[in-house]
């Protein structure tokens, strides 16, 4: 018996098929001689075999010892040359776990082109070689290609799908059997699992696109397939497999950028791999051959669901979600096999190498891990700790080389280290980074900062806050630039609520009472107030509120108007909610200023520090809301407000415009609805119930007004800022306490000290306090706070009153005059006040039409041409046309005003021949007071008034009053008029006047005044004429000849009167 070597022997296709039975009977002799496979699978090892350890190592000696040999009773009946089949040597070798040999053989087949179906089979199919390496399927379901879940036949085991790609392009030639082979072979079983794992991944995705598409609905295919006009949407898969041939045509034409952009926006998909559109076809033609097709008709392709990774698997039907969440399983599965694998891949192809050879080996490659960012880079960092560890590090150099603008950048970077990192010096190093890391940083960057330490500070907590923020505060208090500081300030505001509240009422208060007091930078020390006002809003120690008021009055005064601005914007009320918590706002900081303010009126009786009373008074305006909203938070109803029933909305302007949402009433409530219902039952209770056991507005109605009404008293009321400052004050009181609390307490106190009679009018002294500013205040700033007929009527009667009063008990007009001013610079006041002048116009008394056309005056300036004419010249008209002379003296300064401010030609043609009767009516010739009041108006209103008007009308009858002067025979009449044409011929002196009239007028009046000058004393005349002729010449002579002949004239004048005379001498 001779043994065959089938390896020396070919086995062709032709020859198999010569011999059909010759694989049956060597099958059927060999399974007599040795132990086969079970029925169920005929690649299964012996049940009595010992089971080979696949994924460790391979044995290439069978369980017995002994090699492979084929010896069967056929054989030795046989002729010599009997053949023994390839595929017997298969089975063999599979039988008996030869595995990597039957790799081997599988690979020669292939390559002479002879390819075994057995092997193909068993190497195709992925569940030998995961039953036998120990994670067998379950005995109940097998994927299958005939749907998601189904079960072996028979006791058969189920098939799985075919893969996509098999193991034949695996380049296992080179792997010999020459050194190491344990090394080699450990790299090929691995390298086969990988590709194995990726075949599974492929196999799972080909079953689950066929258990969907078998489950899409045909009813919604079946419609448009119907109606044709509609237009069949898109669907995911269609989408999917059209963006990857977009990105395809991209690319391939040099859009590269476009595709970078294209694959940005569908980054849940991957454009490199066309299995990832989840299509089990092959890729269609790109689409510059769908363009060149389109006319054709290509074969459609069947209707397919999108299952790629992608696809949102609860919106498939059916069994297709539990084939989703199994696939995405053995996905998760498999991917961290898939990198495990790939790791070990590389440290096994050096296994045969030394650890000297594999270094000097590597050395080659060009590293460099000797510098400081080598050894960062050859540190890849594999916790968040090390991550940490590494920016802390890092960023330190990173910093410096980034570019100024982009800086900000940098921020997340920098907290987020900071707050992480373990090391505290490396935190304070990122911390001082942070707030050095731009040089002058702007608005926006140091919001961007200012977030990003608010963000630190709710991550770290208060004691890190004070440890590791607030030192690079203090550090920074007095840096050079403003900008740094300003970010100082504004820090120690945003931080005030994450630090501890020790700290928060002593160090940083501090810090921020330094850089008041010191800096020179307006808007840093804006942003200190500021963030004083957030400190006093979490401040909670009430010893610090004696510091609180001084800071209060410190930045009060301060120079800058967007400092004073932020005062009252935001420390004030930050400030009176503080004192309201703790129960001092009516009983310790109102009368604190109230007391203030009346030092300061008794130290400057008379010379009043005006600055000082605005910034008190000022406060006090800012601490009306939240005056009135503890009111409301103490009154009897609060408890019964209740915000569930419907509450009318609040009128627009229910209340003064708040300088900022600090001062709103509402914001200090704490809601528009709560306000509401307050309000109802605060007119209501005011109205009906009374104040009994209304403890604050019992305060407000019994010390705080009559203190008020007591300090008005004592002000000077030609002081136009005083009245108006007190006057905007009271009318924000009542506005804010509204109509019924004005008209039942504010009003009857007033009304109480204002007894218009005679008798409260002193005339020998004018102290009564009619004279007072209590007038103008009552009238400007109680009276005008609400404007209903009723309101108006009120006001017009109370200042017909007073007028009348007034004049009747000659005392001084002052308050009056004060009120017409305050109300006559609000257009909307100038027809009420024009109804109060008629009553005037028209009053019996000639002393109040002297007073009502002196009031004219002031109301002029700022009122429309249109109501002059149509009211005040009418009425100026009515008065001239009196029998008394002082009531018509008294029309001149309007009719001067008229003429300052009208153009108007008509206008003005009526008000200059009332003037000229004046001037050249025979009756008028002696009126003494007359003339005197007409050039002083002359003068006031000269230079202001229409050139055509001044050199027609004012010169030439300044002109003649000087002539007719100088024969005036009383010599006290002759100086007073000598003296008002010198304060006339003074302001005139600084217009432009023609030749013409300075030859004809302006010249021979002041020879006239010269005269004049020479009843005076020399000394008197030579100071004020030379003055005025000087002046007038030089700026007015339009010759240059006559300039210069004059100037030099007039330099050569001395102290002499003589001398002067000579100028003014005609040529003979």
């Amino acid at each position: 018996m001779a043994s065959v070597n089938p390896f020396n022997l070919s086995d062709s296709e032709e020859e198999a098929e010569r011999r059909p039975n010759e694989t049956v009977d060597t099958e059927r002799s060999s399974s007599d001689g040795a132990p086969g496979p079970p029925p169920g699978n005929p690649f299964s090892p012996p049940a009595d075999a010992e089971r080979p350890t696949l994924l460790l190592a391979s044995n290439r000696t069978s369980p017995s010892g002994e090699g492979i040999s084929v010896a069967a009773p056929s054989a030795m009946a046989g002729p010599a040359d009997t053949r023994v089949s390839v595929d017997v040597i298969a089975a063999q070798l599979l039988r008996d776990q030869y595995i990597l040999t039957a790799l081997e053989f599988h690979t020669e087949l292939l390559e002479s082109g002879r390819e075994l179906p057995r092997l193909r089979d068993y190497f195709s199919n992925p569940g030998n070689f995961e039953r036998q390496s120990g994670t067998p399927p379950a005995k109940d379901q097998v994927l299958g290609p005939g749907g998601p879940l189904s079960k072996p036949q028979g006791g058969q085991g189920g098939h799985r799908a075919g893969s996509i790609s098999t193991l034949d392009s695996l380049d296992f030639a080179r792997y010999s059997d020459d050194g190491n082979r344990e090394s080699d072979e450990r790299v090929a079983v691995l390298e086969f699992e990988l590709r194995k794992a990726k075949e599974t991944i492929q196999a799972l995705r080909a079953n689950l696109t066929q258990a969907a598409e078998s489950e899409v609905p045909s009813q919604e295919r079946k419609n448009f397939k119907s109606s044709p006009e509609i237009q069949e949407p898109i669907r995911p898969l269609e989408k999917r497999a059209l963006n990857f041939l977009v990105n395809e045509y991209l690319l391939k034409n040099e859009y590269k950028l476009s595709s970078i952009t294209f694959s940005d926006e569908n980054d849940d998909q991957d454009f490199e791999l066309w299995d990832d559109v989840g299509l089990n076809i092959p890729k269609p033609p790109d689409l510059l051959q769908l363009y060149r097709n389109c006319g054709t008709s290509p074969p459609s392709l069947r209707d397919r669901v999108d299952v790629s990774v992608g696809v949102n698997f609860t919106d498939l039907p059916g069994n297709c979600c539990n084939v989703s969440v199994l696939l995405n399983s053995e996905k998760e599965s498999l991917a961290g096999q898939i990198k495990k694998l790939q790791r070990c891949v590389p440290e096994c192809m050096f296994v045969k190498l030394s650890p000297a050879f594999q270094q000097a080996l590597l050395s080659f490659c060009r590293m460099c891990s000797d510098s400081r960012l080598g050894a960062e880079v050859s540190r890849i960092a594999d916790s968040e700790e090390s991550v940490m560890l590494m920016l802390g590090r890092c960023l330190p150099h990173i910093v410096p080389n980034v570019l100024l603008a982009k800086r900000e950048e940098l921020i997340p970077l920098i907290l987020c280290t900071a707050c992480l990192h373990p090391e505290p010096k490396e935190r304070d190093q990122l911390l001082h980074i942070l707030f050095n890391l731009i040089k002058r940083p702007d608005d926006e960057q140091r919001q961007m900062i200012l977030t990003g330490c608010v963000a630190f500070a709710r991550h770290v907590g208060p004691t890190r806050v004070e440890a590791e923020l607030l030192p690079q505060c203090w550090e920074q208090i007095n840096h050079k630039y403003p900008e740094r500081r300003l970010l100082v300030a504004e820090s120690c505001g945003a931080l005030a609520p994450y630090l501890p509240k020790e700290i928060r009422s002593s160090l940083v208060l501090s810090m921020l009472q330094q850089m008041l007091a010191e800096d020179k930078a307006d808007m840093v020390r804006e942003a200190v107030v500021k963030s004083l006002g957030i400190i006093m809003g979490y401040i909670d120690d009430p010893d610090k509120y004696s510091q609180g008021f001084e800071l209060m009055l410190l930045s009060l005064g301060d120079p800058s108007e967007r400092v004073v601005s932020a005062v009252h914007q935001v420390f004030i009320p930050a400030f009176a909610a503080w004192t309201t918590e703790l129960g001092t706002l009516h009983t310790a900081l109102i009368p604190s200023l109230l007391a203030r303010i009346e030092k300061l009126l008794m130290q400057g009786e008379h010379s009043l520090d005006e600055h000082k009373l605005h910034v008190f008074l000022s406060a006090l305006q800012s601490l009306i809301p939240p005056l009135f909203a503890v009111v409301l938070q103490n009154a009897p109803f609060t408890s019964r407000a209740n915000l569930h029933r419907d509450t009318p909305a609040i009128e627009v302007t229910r209340f003064p415009r708040p300088a900022s949402p600090l001062q709103d009433v509402a914001t200090i409530i704490g809601s528009r609805e709560m306000l509401s219902a307050l309000l109802l039952l605060y007119d209501h209770q005011l109205e009906h119930e009374g104040t009994t056991g209304w403890d604050s507005l019992l305060w407000v109605v019994n010390q705080l007004l009559p203190q008020l009404i007591e300090i008005v008293g004592r002000i000077n009321v030609t002081s136009s800022t005083c009245v108006h400052e007190f006057s905007r004050f009271f009318w924000r009181l009542c506005r804010t306490f509204g109509k019924i609390f004005t008209n039942t307490k504010v009003k009857p106190q007033f009304q109480e000290i204002l007894r218009l009679s005679e008798e409260n009018v002193d005339a020998s002294t004018g102290n009564g306090i009619l004279t007072k500013a209590t007038v103008p205040i009552y009238a400007t700033g109680v009276l005008t706070c609400y404007n209903q007929e009723e309101d108006r009527k009120l006001l017009v009667g109370f200042l017909e009153d007073v007028m009348t009063t007034l004049s009747l008990s000659h005392a001084p007009l002052d308050s009056l005059k004060a009120s017409f001013v305050e109300l006559g610079a609000n257009p909307v006041y100038h027809e009420l006040l024009l109804t109060v002048l008629w009553y005037g116009v028209v009053h019996t008394s000639a002393l109040v039409r002297c007073t009502a056309a002196r009031m004219f005056e002031l109301v002029l300036r700022g009122m429309s041409e249109a109501l002059v004419d149509r009211r005040a010249a009418p009425a100026l008209i009515t008065l001239c046309s009196g029998p008394e002379f002082s009531v018509r003296i008294s029309t001149i300064p309007a009719f001067g005003t008229i003429m300052e401010t009208v153009t108007q030609k008509e206008l003005l043609e009526r008000v200059k021949m009332q003037l000229a009767s004046f001037l050249e009516d025979p009756q008028y010739q002696d009126q003494h007071s007359l003339h005197m009041e007409i050039i002083r108006t002359f003068g006031r209103v000269g230079p202001n008034a229409e050139p055509r008007f001044r050199d027609e009308f004012v010169l030439p009858h300044l002109h003649k009053l000087a002539l007719a002067n100088n024969s005036q025979a009383v010599e006290s009449k002759r100086s007073d008029i000598a003296t008002q044409l010198f304060e006339a011929y003074s302001a005139l002196s600084c217009c432009f006047i023609s030749e013409e009239v300075m030859v004809n007028h302006f010249l021979p009046g002041l020879r006239c005044l010269r005269t004049d000058m020479e009843q005076l004393s020399p000394e008197h005349e030579v100071r004020h004429t030379r003055q005025c002729i000087s002046m007038s010449i030089a700026s007015s002579l339009v010759g240059e000849d006559a300039k210069t002949k004059f100037l030099s004239k007039m330099g050569q004048l001395t102290t002499s009167g003589a001398m002067l005379a000579n100028v003014f001498q005609r040529k003979k």
